[in-house]
């Protein structure tokens, strides 16, 4: 299938389905911008910049019961 025939597809569709091939159209781009993000940008967008961040509680509380006090703070 080429450019051509979608294009000439899409002409024949109604206009209120035209926004939802719209709407395709930029899901499946965003998808393939997903996948060809390498491994180490994946990396770079998370970051520890936390990390640390309750160390002061250290000696008051395990990790386990930090883990079931931030349940119960959500």
């Amino acid at each position: 299938m080429n450019i051509n025939e979608i294009e000439s597809r899409i002409k024949k569709l109604p206009d209120h389905l035209i926004s939802e091939v719209l709407n395709y159209i930029e899901f499946l781009t965003n998808k393939c911008e997903r996948k060809a993000m390498t491994k180490k940008e994946k990396q770079d967008k998370f970051k520890f910049d936390w990390e640390g961040g309750l160390s002061e509680l250290k000696d008051q509380y395990t990790a386990v019961e930090l883990q079931h006090k931030a349940s119960e703070w959500r």
